[in-house]
């Protein structure tokens, strides 16, 4: 797929009258929502989960166990993970699965990413955060791709991210208490959970993504993931279009990230999706705290890269976790892309 012109990017990112659908835009009434969110007892829950550790740098970590479906067992290879990307260290980095939520009809895409063998990046684009120029920004530069793996999107535009942004040693948006952060380490680990409590700004900080408030907590879903007001995680589009007067739904693309208590970073997204359903899904690949993403059509994506030996990551070599997603291995080389997102590298040996 190709998407040359700098006319077609700037409608896909600014535009919903033609072509893709616009950036969420998230409404946070104060009022009740039309339409509740069911609770779907079919999520396994933990009474309490451990802190995460960071997996030793260099270390891989015990390929992921099969995911039980929520549905009938044994319906299209549901659960079962099978590897993506280059591998690392002549080992897998990144593992892939679906899963029909509960109450749900359509699969969603999780994938697992050892961050004993990964190192994150936070990409910074001019739509969001703004505030640039950035060193790393889109597009990924030949030097990042001799080593990239994976990549995906980051969270909303900071006006409705209801969070902060740090990166790059400065200060773009500040840092809310309370909200949902990913932050990456100097040496390339993550953690991922309420900034103030679950982590906090040290020396070894280099960047912090925040997107409203835990999906997840002690391995399971946030009591507001399972609230009414499922607008509180953002405006969704109509279910074909991001035009002026269509709806909002409830089920719609969204997308998340978790940590597990091992420290594996698990990414899911899906086309039909409410938060508890995002919030259930995330759990049952075994994350103990987690957040939202960016959601609605245009945005979620989750690609790995699989370059032949000696050679560099690029769109000819990317495969998409769901092949229904409207970006997908380009979008990173693309050099209009606004947007940031995260991409995750081959530990370099020591």
């Amino acid at each position: 797929m190709s998407l040359a012109s700098a006319a077609i990017a700037s409608l896909a990112l600014t535009s919903c009258s033609a072509g893709p659908p616009a950036p969420p835009i998230a409404v946070h009434d104060s009022g009740t929502a039309t339409s509740a969110a069911p609770w779907h007892p079919a999520t396994a829950q933990r009474a309490a989960a451990p802190a995460s550790s960071h997996p030793r740098p260099g270390s891989p970590l015990p390929a992921p166990a099969a995911l039980v479906p929520f549905g009938p067992p044994g319906s299209g290879g549901q659960g079962a993970w099978s590897a993506a990307g280059r591998p690392v260290g002549g080992v897998p980095a990144v593992y892939e699965t679906t899963l029909v939520p509960p109450g749900g009809t359509q699969p969603a895409g999780l994938a697992w990413m050892d961050m004993g063998v990964l190192s994150a990046r936070l990409y910074s684009g001019s739509g969001s955060p703004g505030g640039g120029p950035y060193r790393y920004t889109a597009p990924v530069a030949p030097a990042q791709a001799k080593t990239l793996v994976a990549a995906f999107n980051g969270g909303f535009k900071m006006n409705a991210a209801r969070g902060g942004y740090y990166t790059e040693g400065r200060m773009i948006d500040p840092l809310r208490a309370g909200a949902a952060s990913l932050v990456v380490y100097r040496d390339g680990s993550v953690d991922i959970g309420a900034w103030g409590s679950d982590v906090t700004m040290t020396p070894q900080v280099v960047s912090v993504r925040q997107n409203l408030v835990p999906l997840v907590a002690g391995g399971r879903p946030a009591s507001l993931a399972a609230s009414a007001n499922w607008r509180a995680w953002g405006s969704t589009c109509g279910a074909t279009s991001c035009g002026h007067g269509i709806p909002g739904v409830e089920h719609q693309w969204r997308s998340g990230l978790g940590i597990t208590a091992d420290g594996a970073v698990v990414y899911a997204a899906g086309p039909a999706l409410d938060p508890l359903q995002l919030a259930q899904l995330l759990v049952r690949a075994g994350v103990i705290r987690g957040m939202q993403l960016d959601i609605n059509p245009a945005w979620p994506v989750f690609v790995t890269y699989d370059p032949p030996a000696g050679t560099l990551a690029a769109p000819s070599n990317g495969r998409k976790l769901l092949s229904s997603t409207m970006q997908g291995p380009w979008t990173f080389f693309e050099t209009w892309w606004a947007r940031d997102f995260v991409t995750m590298s081959a530990r370099l040996a020591r």
